[in-house]
């Protein structure tokens, strides 16, 4: 994932923040830090309020949490497997 993206969801694990403080870090345009937060946005992991001018951010943690389990599910499908290939590997060498 993009150096900034990351950047963008750590500063969300402190609370939300608008998208001038979340900019506040990078050197980039607005137009720029506006695409990472619509990519952010668009994957679920932020969700984006307008209270007047301004426009909110806040970390939408279930999505994070759906990835991780998402990822923990085929990490130990795949260790069984690699385990159970190394049994066989070792076995056909004796």
């Amino acid at each position: 994932m993009d150096t900034g993206l990351n950047d963008i969801l750590g500063r969300l694990v402190k609370g939300p923040a608008t998208v001038g403080v979340l900019a506040e870090p990078f050197d980039i345009s607005a137009p720029a830090i506006s695409k990472h937060i619509k990519i952010l946005s668009r994957a679920g992991l932020l969700e984006r309020s307008v209270i007047g001018r301004e426009h909110h951010c806040r970390l939408h943690a279930q999505a994070l949490e759906e990835a991780e389990d998402w990822l923990k599910f085929h990490r130990a499908f795949w260790e069984t497997r690699l385990d159970e290939l190394e049994t066989v590997l070792k076995q056909e060498e004796t």
